[in-house]
């Protein structure tokens, strides 16, 4: 945001301003100490397992300009440190996005999905700034926290925002999408990520769909082509839509070749034709790549500006991110996972350039419920489709293993941690191999790779 003052912002929020000169202008706004710098706002904000503000002094310390945070002013701070007082910081912090949201003159791009949100966040932000100046979210704050956050980053001359979205239970899309007032929404897919708390992928796709009602008519939701949801997203809006995707859609992905450092592939359809790389490997970064490319179709950008744009992707960490390790390759998929992403990054394993053998290391996968069983027979079946050795990790996973043996994967193991996994794989993998590492954010599977390394 740009520089504002510490009245401006008690207004904003709808806060009162209990300390502190109201002329001092906040640079930025930050919830976290360990990252504040001189001329920050700290927000105090408080959940279950923390409170914020406890750490309202050390903000002060660091060269915070003030706190929003609830009560009154903490004794021994210093006088020129000004405290924004609110019954409610998380509230007061949404109004103040809002609020800036209003002043911005800029495009708005949403995404969501059931997986693939981030990388599509990113692959449309390198399209979109090949003509733009892009604000982002950063990293995956795309919740009730991390949205008004990233809406509070945007400063005045940016011309584009991509933001990124996300739920675990019914009702969480509509207002993120209200807060960030879409131009232009995306839907990676619907598929099984959270189908614990929702019940069911009509479920899910019904609250995905909550974002393309935001979208103004005059906007663009750009759909998956390939999605069995297609025609009841279509429904959900009035705004133009474009459907992309590999083979199908108004801009498709055709000629998919999987090459060192990524895969190339031509686009085509009713925009026009064009050679495009993508330095990140697997056919459904492709498709995530697509929608990239429709965004920019929406923009105005030619379609061979967008697909140059391609090429200049940085591999988000943990995204399949190739990792060169004693002549091996390890297939960094660590941040996340479900259903629908441990199948897509299993098939990208088996389309990767390969000299020796292919091994998936899998984790648990949360919220699934009842679903779990399924799931997990699911991407079982799978592995023994595409894998030559399968290490599952933990009581849960080592239902994958169950699935693959009876589908035929002789190789199978189940192993009781991370550490143990580690060790395993260090005895196994031979000069040549390439090594998936995939689970849940609980599942913590970046530790095999520092046990590994």
């Amino acid at each position: 945001m740009k520089p504002l003052s510490l009245s401006t912002l008690a207004l904003m929020g709808g806060a009162t301003l209990l300390s502190g000169n109201p002329t001092t202008a906040a640079l930025r706004v930050s919830k976290d100490t360990r990252t504040i710098v001189p001329g920050d706002l700290y927000v105090a904000l408080k959940g279950p397992n923390f409170d914020g503000g406890q750490f309202v002094a050390e903000a002060a310390a660091k060269g915070a300009v003030g706190a929003l945070c609830d009560g009154d002013a903490h004794p021994g701070l210093p006088d020129h440190f000004g405290i924004l007082s609110t019954p409610d910081v998380l509230s007061s912090l949404t109004l103040m996005a809002a609020s800036w949201r209003k002043q911005l003159d800029l495009r708005s791009v949403v995404v969501t999905g059931s997986s693939g949100k981030t990388s599509t966040k990113d692959f449309t932000a390198s399209v979109l700034g090949s003509s733009f100046s892009v604000t982002a979210t950063e990293g995956n704050l795309n919740n009730h926290i991390g949205l008004p956050l990233s809406i509070l980053e945007a400063m005045p001359e940016d011309k584009v925002a991509v933001w990124e979205i996300g739920m675990n239970h019914r009702g969480e899309i509509a207002p993120l999408a209200g807060l960030a007032d879409p131009d232009i929404g995306i839907i990676t897919g619907i598929g099984t990520a959270h189908i614990e708390h929702l019940g069911s992928r009509e479920a899910i796709a019904s609250e995905k769909g909550d974002l393309l009602e935001k979208i103004r008519p005059d906007g663009w939701a750009i759909l998956p082509a390939d999605s069995d949801f297609l025609e009841f997203l279509r429904r959900r809006t009035s705004a133009r839509v474009i459907e992309a995707g590999i083979h199908h859609g108004d801009l498709r992905a055709t000629s998919i070749t999987t090459v060192p450092g990524g895969s190339r592939f031509v686009i085509e359809g009713d925009f026009g034709h064009a050679d495009a790389f993508l330095p990140v490997p697997g056919r459904h970064m492709v498709g995530n790549a697509m929608l990239a490319v429709a965004s920019g179709i929406a923009c105005g950008i030619p379609l061979g500006e967008c697909a140059a744009a391609l090429a200049s992707v940085a591999p988000a960490k943990g995204r399949l991110t190739p990792i060169p390790v004693r002549g091996l390759t390890l297939l960094d998929d660590t941040y996340n996972a479900n259903p629908d992403s441990m199948t897509a990054a299993l098939e990208a394993v088996a389309s990767f350039p390969c000299q020796g053998r292919r091994i998936a290391v899998l984790g648990r996968m949360g919220e699934l419920g009842n679903h779990a069983a399924e799931a997990y027979e699911r991407v079982g079946r799978v592995s023994a489709g595409y894998l030559d050795m399968l290490l599952c990790v933990g009581t849960e996973a080592a239902a994958m293993a169950e699935s693959a043996a009876r589908h035929g994967l002789e190789n199978t193991l189940v192993l009781t941690d991370n550490q143990a996994a580690a060790k395993t794989l260090s005895s196994l993998a031979r000069e040549g191999d390439v090594i998936l590492l995939k689970g849940s954010r609980s599942a913590r599977m970046e530790e095999v790779i520092r046990h590994f390394s």
